[in-house]
């Protein structure tokens, strides 16, 4: 079947250029039971930024990987790698962005077809570069500033909050927060069988309702999956929290305080956790600073930002003369 021919975008900040058709692929299934994975909120928020720049672009999930009768149609596609394996298109411009689980890429996949490859871990993607000879470019997570600001709604009364599922297991900083008797808020499923149930203020908070929260909260809570921790991968919730102003404790991920600033503090024991979370502690910034990160962040690490990124990238590839 014949491709279209490309449109041009007529006006924003995209004037001029080629106006693509992006496919964004991600592991979240179709239906109810998908519209809460973290894969769908950052792909829908992804769509928005590309948008801004006068893309075409649209999420295919699980099970509509594949289109038969209209894949001809796509310029791009971008595979959102997390549990799921990425599957590049005959004729399109293939982009794959490891954004979680780097331990479960096999390497043989990288090479699959893909014109781009992403990694938001640093480190891996500077292990992987030297370790396959296929160029891994670093492109961190990010967060909808559109949503995501210091402005607002703010929900009282949530204390020290954590938003997340339980995985099956005790998440650690959520453990810990407990042992060090933290006024816990959490919204997400499976606690009632680790954690006092009175702690559970719902099994789940709606996204739209996860700004106010965290403008909200006295400390939002952060942790990573093992292998994003140790190399590099810094979660989405951290750019959500700290952009809406709020102060955040993390485990340690090498270069988190450098890339997101003094909203974010780590502790590497209990009795660190206890000191940081403790209502009299001097080792948060006033609300001015906040404020200040929070605008910071949102200009630097916003999707309109990655979407440009991303964007340049696949028009170089393409061989279409820019100045983005």
């Amino acid at each position: 079947m014949l491709r279209r021919p490309a449109r041009v975008v007529g006006s924003g900040p995209g004037a001029g250029l080629p106006c693509l058709r992006w496919a964004v692929k991600i592991a979240a299934q179709g239906g109810p039971s998908g519209d809460t994975w973290g894969d769908t909120h950052f792909a829908d928020d992804l769509v928005r930024g590309l948008r801004a720049w006068g893309q075409e672009a649209f999420v295919d999930r699980r099970g509509a990987h594949q289109r038969p009768a209209s894949d001809h149609l796509d310029d791009v596609t971008l595979a959102l790698r997390g549990r799921w394996p990425a599957v590049s298109q005959p004729g399109a411009t293939n982009v794959l962005w490891v954004i979680s689980h780097p331990d479960e890429v096999p390497p043989d996949e990288l090479t699959q077809g893909f014109d781009l490859v992403y990694s938001a871990g640093r480190a891996w993607a500077e292990q992987t570069t030297a370790a396959t000879s296929r160029e891994v470019r670093t492109l961190l997570q990010a967060t909808d500033v559109s949503r995501f600001s210091p402005d607002g709604e703010a929900t009282a009364g949530l204390g020290t909050l954590f938003v997340g599922r339980t995985r099956k297991v005790m998440r650690p900083v959520v453990g810990d927060a407990v042992a060090v008797g933290a006024d816990l808020t959490i919204y997400g499923d499976g606690w009632d069988r680790f954690i006092d149930p009175a702690l559970v203020a719902s099994d789940h908070l709606d996204n739209a309702a996860v700004p106010a929260a965290y403008r909200g909260a006295r400390i939002v809570l952060n942790d990573h999956w093992a292998d994003m921790a140790r190399l590099g991968f810094y979660s989405n919730r951290l750019f959500d929290a700290v952009a809406s102003g709020a102060r955040v404790v993390s485990d340690p991920v090498e270069g988190i305080e450098d890339v997101l600033g003094p909203s974010v503090r780590t502790y590497a024991d209990r009795d660190e956790l206890a000191a940081l979370l403790d209502p009299a502690s001097t080792r948060w910034p006033d609300a001015a600073t906040l404020a200040a990160n929070a605008a910071r962040v949102a200009a630097e690490h916003s999707f309109e930002a990655r979407a440009r990124v991303l964007l340049a990238d696949v028009l170089d590839a393409r061989g279409v003369e820019h100045d983005l």
